[in-house]
């Protein structure tokens, strides 16, 4: 919009100029010289021609103020443009300066850095050459002890040889009744040891027979419990007449660890018991066992006798 309107005023001052200078050429007026004297005319004529001058000499004095002030305007214009260059220019320079001076900034930072780098080097180094002494003073000291300590103990062993040779056959005196008296102890220590070890081999083989034996009861119980248990289902499918009265049958049962009977077999008795007894079995099929394997062992074949049960 600026540009337009700086266009916009230079135009129309032109075109002014040039409707000026039309018109001074129409009327043939030249503001350079004098009027030169015209043949007399009527009044009427004369006093127009000195209005047109009047308008056409206005008009050129407008037409020069507008042209004074596009000229100032574009002269404002230029130095508005040149400000903004000398800104623009001396932004650049304060980026430029600030720039070296970042740069600088960076420089020192580097030099720090390296300078530190350097004495904490240096403080290493010399941390490192004073543990050094320090262990080699260390190592002086300990020499210088063990040097001292040498001598003492040469005096020392000079001055205990004698006492050493005047209690030798004392110590070897008390040594050999140490030696007897530990003996002693460890054979004391020995017995007792075994015999603590035999009672406790006595008592835990005690506490198994007495484990042995409550288990072995515990057995037997189930296992008389579980016979009477068959005996009690051979029964219940036992079909019985008078004529079995006073009689039994001896049988073999053969079963599998859920109760079936996997064979039966008859050992000894009356024939018609025996039969009874057999299709008895045959109909349970299946018989009570137990789920422990101690008492199942006793179960799995078992010889039972049957004896029809009357009211």
């Amino acid at each position: 919009m600026a540009t337009k309107s700086d266009l916009t005023l230079p135009v129309s001052i032109s075109a002014g100029i040039h409707i000026g200078v039309i018109v001074v050429l129409a009327l043939g007026i030249d503001f350079s010289e004098k009027p030169k004297p015209q043949p007399q005319a009527s009044a009427p004529a004369v006093q127009a021609v000195v209005i047109d001058q009047r308008k056409v000499a206005e008009h050129v004095e407008k037409l020069k103020a507008q042209k004074r002030e596009a000229e100032r305007k574009e002269k404002a214009r230029q130095d508005n443009a040149d400000k903004r260059v000398r800104d623009a220019r001396k932004e650049r320079e304060r980026e430029q300066a600030q720039i070296k001076k970042l740069e600088k900034q960076r420089k020192q930072k580097e030099i720090e850095t390296k300078n530190a780098n350097d004495a904490a080097k240096a403080a290493k180094l010399k941390q490192k050459q004073e543990n050094e002494k320090a262990v080699k003073a260390e190592a002086d000291r300990k020499q210088k002890d063990k040097e001292r300590k040498a001598s003492e103990d040469a005096a020392r062993k000079a001055a205990d040889k004698r006492k050493a040779e005047e209690a030798k056959a004392k110590k070897a005196e008390d040594e050999r009744k140490r030696k007897a008296e530990a003996e002693r102890k460890r054979k004391a220590e020995e017995q007792a040891r075994r015999e603590q070890e035999q009672m406790m081999q006595d008592a835990l083989a005690a506490e198994q027979v007495a484990l042995s034996q409550t288990r072995n009861k515990q057995v037997t119980s189930e296992v008389q419990r579980y016979t009477s248990m068959i005996r009690a289902t051979i029964q219940r499918n036992l079909v019985v007449d008078e004529s079995m009265r006073g009689k039994s049958c001896k049988v073999f049962i053969r079963l599998a660890n859920d109760g079936f009977v996997t064979a039966s077999r008859i050992l000894d008795g009356d024939s018609v018991v025996c039969r009874a007894t057999k299709a008895a079995i045959n109909k349970a099929g299946r018989l009570p066992v137990s789920n422990e394997p101690d008492v199942y062992n006793k179960l799995k074949e078992i010889n039972l006798t049957v004896q029809p049960e009357f009211d």
